[in-house]
């Protein structure tokens, strides 16, 4: 039997939002340095003809998809709610130019499993998404596990 192998890639990207009807201070937009682990898994290539031979993944390849359809959207944006006051939501739109509207409160926990949905769907065949962990602050994250998701 082939030994089952994790991977794990880090990224690192700037992003503001606002907590609608939160009773603390993130009900004002504020920003973090975000940082997220991608943890897949599966067994590595096993053929010596295959450039990949030895890899689960080509970290590459994994950086290109994380890049595509989480980073490139998000770093460097404001992101708010769809159920956010309509008023405030046009001024930020106008404001802050790259605005992301999320059907769910942007939380570091609802963002991580939104991730989790986005990249499941991205992974080649015989590749598994482990887990995501979601650093808003240097103390603080939030995680996804595949096995408390099925």
């Amino acid at each position: 039997m082939k030994p089952v192998i994790r991977v794990t890639r880090e990224f690192s990207f700037e992003m503001a939002h606002v907590l609608g009807n939160y009773d603390g201070p993130c009900r004002n937009v504020h920003g973090h340095s975000y940082r997220l682990f991608v943890t897949l898994s599966g067994v590595p290539a096993d053929d010596a003809e295959n450039p990949k031979n030895g890899m689960v993944i080509d970290f590459t390849d994994l950086k290109d998809i994380v890049m595509e359809k989480i980073i490139n959207r998000f770093d460097h944006s404001a992101v708010i709610s769809s159920d956010f006051d309509r008023e405030k939501r046009k001024m930020m739109e106008s404001t802050f130019g790259n605005t992301v509207v999320v059907d769910y409160q942007p939380t570091c926990e609802n963002l991580v499993a939104d991730f989790a949905v986005i990249l499941k769907k991205e992974l080649p065949a015989g590749i598994s998404l482990h887990s995501l962990r979601l650093y808003e602050t240097a103390k603080s994250y939030a995680e996804w596990f595949a096995a408390d998701n099925l």
